[in-house]
């Protein structure tokens, strides 16, 4: 068996480690490889994903068929104008003059 060492351990975290083991009837090496133990066991514990959380729960419950919407062919892009549109003030007048007269 292998040995392992522990050095720069605060003083409260040994007294409380003593208490412990002591309260279950271990030695405080047998302690620590116990709870050394139990880490490593925790962390071996498969994580699972949501999406495989939801299916476990509601994978017994049966599936649902939604329709497929009809797709329509991809239009192409229009092209904007690359002349730069400028307006001057008589125009801006017309255009008012145009709004007031259709109301």
């Amino acid at each position: 068996m292998a040995s392992i060492t522990i050095r720069n351990l605060d003083e409260q975290l040994k007294a409380q480690l003593r208490v412990r083991a002591a309260s279950l009837g271990r030695s405080m090496e047998e302690e620590v490889r116990h709870i050394l133990r139990a880490a490593l066991e925790a962390s071996h514990t498969p994580t699972v994903n949501l999406a495989e959380r939801i299916r476990r729960r509601f994978g017994n419950l049966g599936g649902v068929d939604l329709p497929i919407a009809p797709r329509e062919p991809v239009r192409e892009p229009t092209v904007p104008d690359t002349a730069p549109r400028t307006r001057d003030a008589g125009s801006a007048k017309r255009s008012a003059t145009k709004r007031r007269h259709r109301e």
